[in-house]
């Protein structure tokens, strides 16, 4: 059997709130965490956080129970990624680090590679 590297880390916290959303959302069991990038923002990628269905194109991984969805093109951008989220007064929603990104915007939410 063939194993795959994970491509992502998502956090304790990171996980917390997926669950949260997808039980809000009421989604049905087809539906896994896609994450992503698309050409945009203000330093060329951003991020693609959301839930949706597998697609042909994609790899499908389990992180911490988390079923998640990636295109086999955006592997190259987003490998070794830690996906988190932080609940603090100044600072609240998911952050990316990112090893692969060479620069990023102050938002946090776009890269350059």
């Amino acid at each position: 059997m063939d194993t795959l590297t994970m491509p992502v880390t998502l956090t304790d916290g990171a996980i917390k709130q997926l669950q949260r959303i997808r039980k809000e959302q009421d989604l049905s069991t087809d539906h896994g965490l896609r994450v992503g990038v698309k050409g945009g923002g203000c330093s060329g990628f951003t991020y693609i956080l959301g839930f949706d269905v597998k697609e042909e194109k994609d790899d499908e991984f389990e992180i911490n129970g988390m079923r998640v969805f990636m295109n086999k093109a955006h592997a190259i951008y987003l490998l070794g990624m830690e996906i988190d989220f932080l609940d603090g007064l100044n600072n609240r929603g998911f952050t990316f680090t990112n090893p692969n990104a060479t620069d990023t915007c102050g938002c946090g939410t776009s890269f350059a590679a």
